[in-house]
Order: C-alpha cells, then structure tokens, then sequence
C-alpha cells in the first residue's frame, strides 16, 4: 500500500524540468527515514545517501529523473487566452481537450479547447492541429488573467492518477517518478541488508531537457559506479516485440555501448540468483536517459541502465505495473549487496 501511494504522489504533484521544486519535497518525505543524510546541489538534484559498512570509500550512484514534461506560458492574447510553448517532448496530438494547471500567482485550472466539429470543415477535420493553434482557456478576460499568470509561468496536466486492474496505474509523469519509486523500495530494502559501498540514490533534475542534472550530480559524487533507472517502451499489439519490454516481467536491463558490459553481466547474474524477473532491453546507440551523461562524466563511468515497462510514454496515461517497480528497486538492492566482496578498480577494467 506504500508503493502505491508514493506513486500516486509523485505522479499528481507538479515538476517540470526547471520547477521540480513540489516533487522534491514529497520525495525527501518519503525517503527520510531510509538515509543517513540528503541534500540539494545547485542544480536542483536531490541527494538521497546512505553510507555503507566498509571503509573503503566506495560510491555507486542510483539515478532516476524527477521532472517532467510540460508547458509554459507564451502570450494572453486580447480575449484572455492561453498561448503556450512546450517544455521537452510533448506529442502534439494529444493536447486536445486535456485539462490543465497554470501555476501563476495562484493556481489557475484551464482547458485546451478547440473548435466543435460541426463548424469545421472536412479539410480541417482531417488534419492534426499544430501547438501554436492552441489556447487555453480559463475562463478570465485579459485584465483578470493579466493579474494572477505571466508569461513564463509553467503549466502541467491537472491529471489524477488511475488504478486499474490488478496493480496497474496510469498517469502522467510516471515517466521517471517510476523510477524515483523503485529507488525508495531499494533503500527500504537495504535496511536489513548489510551493505559495504555508499549508495547515492539522486533524483535528477531536467533530464527531459538533456539529461542536465545527471551530468551535474555524476561530476558531483564521482562514483565508482552509476545506474540509471528510467522507463523503456512497453509492449502494445503495435508496436515490434524487438523495440519494446513487456509489462509485469521486470526491468530491462540495457545493454548496449552506452553500458559498461560488465555491469550488464552482474546485473543478469544478480537477478538470475535471486529469482527476479528480468528482460534484456537492446539499446544499439545512446538511451537518452541519465545513463548517457553518467557514463561520460569526469574521465567515465561505468554504467548501467535499468528500463521500467512503461506504456504510452510522454502522455497523460502513461500506464505502469507497480510490481515493476517493485522488481526493479529489489535487484538494486541485491546489486549493492553483490559488490561487498569487489575489487570494484580490479572488476570494471577492461
């Protein structure tokens, strides 16, 4: 019952990337009581750690991004409307009707309308409709909106989160609050397991904007090793079996030459021994996720990546299975326990 509410919290509360300030403060409440000590750099990220029983002073870096995507305001047009840009990759197709939240002085509720089908032509019909003929409505005239937005507020999608069947939930941003949450079930796991290596669970800012903080908090912590957790593409009838993870069967594990090989092989070989589900996620170039800034950080990191099944990414019903997630932050959790016997220098050479 935990998981589920830390994911419905994180999925409902508002962080776009730049303003993951709301996010931040739910995730330091719910992880708390399984740190030793948090703190927030310059950038934004924030620094979950909890320190390891060896002496050695060894560091692994567990990254999962905070922040999502959204909208921001471009213009109050004469009438009181909305004019709005995109902050990271929104699909234009699915603006259309979606309630919406402006967060201006004070909260203002909004809608994305668009014109009734029965004063529209056939042409116009058959066409899909680009951002920039868009507006939201809010119901003020210009002087009213005038007094509470402005142009630079931010915007998200006023959007609960939804139970479905068995442990499936949709929502928006679970795209990566997912992974946030699989970080709280490994530190949970972690006390009481005895673990030697320091663990730096960072929940990363503005990575849908370029995967930012990571590159910041990577140079930070300078870990000896570092594993992203995000979402990958989970399986629809549509979509090819070969770009895709199916639902309900673990994480991905990426492998792929933005993945240190080794780490791919002890990732297989924790899961394997522990009885958890896994499936291998072919990722042939860069991921595009935290793991391609990790791994390039300072003079290089070894990385590892771990992709959550996530459908409909980078919309509002993004749809997860919280035993997924589950999976996920459990094997982080056997892979921090797995290193206690490691010469990490000698076992990630080359």
């Amino acid at each position: 019952m935990e998981l589920k509410e830390l994911v419905q919290k994180l999925s409902e509360v508002a962080g776009v990337s730049g303003y993951e300030m709301e996010a931040a403060e739910v995730v330091k409440k719910y992880f708390n009581d399984f740190t030793d000590e948090m703190k927030t750099d310059a950038f934004g990220n924030l620094l979950c750690i909890k320190k390891g029983a060896g002496n050695a002073n060894k560091k692994i870096m567990l990254a999962a991004h905070m922040d999502e995507i959204g909208l921001m305001v471009k213009e109050i047009d004469e009438k009181g409307f909305i004019k709005f840009t995109n902050i990271g990759g929104i699909d234009q197709r699915t603006l259309l009707c979606q309630e919406v939240i402006i967060h201006g002085k004070e909260k203002v509720y909004g809608v994305i309308g668009v014109k009734p089908p029965h004063l529209t032509t056939e042409q116009e019909r058959s066409k899909a409709y680009k951002m920039e003929d868009l507006v939201i409505d809010v119901g003020f005239s210009k002087e009213k909106a005038n007094q509470v937005i402005r142009v630079g507020d931010i915007i998200t999608f006023k959007r609960s989160l939804t139970f479905l069947l068995n442990d499936w939930v949709a929502g928006k941003s679970l795209d990566d609050r997912a992974g946030v949450a699989a970080l709280y079930v490994c530190l949970k796991e972690l006390q009481n397991l005895k673990h030697d290596i320091d663990v730096y669970c960072v929940a990363t800012v503005q990575e849908e904007v370029g995967t930012r903080g990571a590159i910041v908090s990577t140079y930070g912590i300078n870990p000896d090793l570092g594993i992203a957790i995000d979402v990958g593409f989970g399986k629809t009838p549509e979509l090819n079996k070969f770009d895709t993870i199916e639902m309900m069967k673990g994480p991905g594990i990426a492998m792929g030459p933005n993945i240190h090989p080794k780490v791919f092989k002890k990732l297989k070989e924790v899961a394997k021994d522990n009885y958890i589900d896994y499936q291998v996620d072919i990722a042939p170039g860069v991921t595009g996720t935290d793991a391609r800034s990790i791994q390039v950080s300072r003079e290089g990191i070894a990385t590892g990546l771990l992709s959550i099944p996530l459908r409909y990414m980078h919309t509002s019903v993004e749809t997860i299975s919280l035993s997924d997630i589950e999976k996920t932050g459990k094997l982080l959790a056997k892979l921090i326990v797995s290193l206690n016997e490691i010469d990490m220098e000698e076992w990630l050479c080359y």
